[in-house]
């Protein structure tokens, strides 16, 4: 099993790496982007007969304490089976 969690800005936090990528595939002649947000992606393997529910509950600990910072980012999790 594995688990996918992908941490993005918060829509209202100022994203400046998103806006140079932006600004930069503008330049490049890419005039149909309007916006870019930039985030992390981190898969996590899980040892295997590991119970879906309590997985879950671990990944939603894991992403609030280590991987995202709540203030700023949100975060999303997919179990893969």
């Amino acid at each position: 099993m594995k688990a996918r969690v992908y941490v993005t800005m918060k829509s209202t936090v100022l994203d400046p790496q998103g806006q140079t990528v932006c600004k930069a595939l503008a330049s490049m002649g890419h005039k149909g982007v309007a916006d870019v947000r930039q985030g992390k992606y981190f898969e996590l393997t899980l040892a295997e007969g590991a119970n879906k529910e309590q997985v879950r509950t671990e990944m939603e600990q894991i992403a609030q304490d280590v991987l995202a910072n709540p203030v700023i980012e949100d975060y999303r999790i997919d179990i893969i089976d």
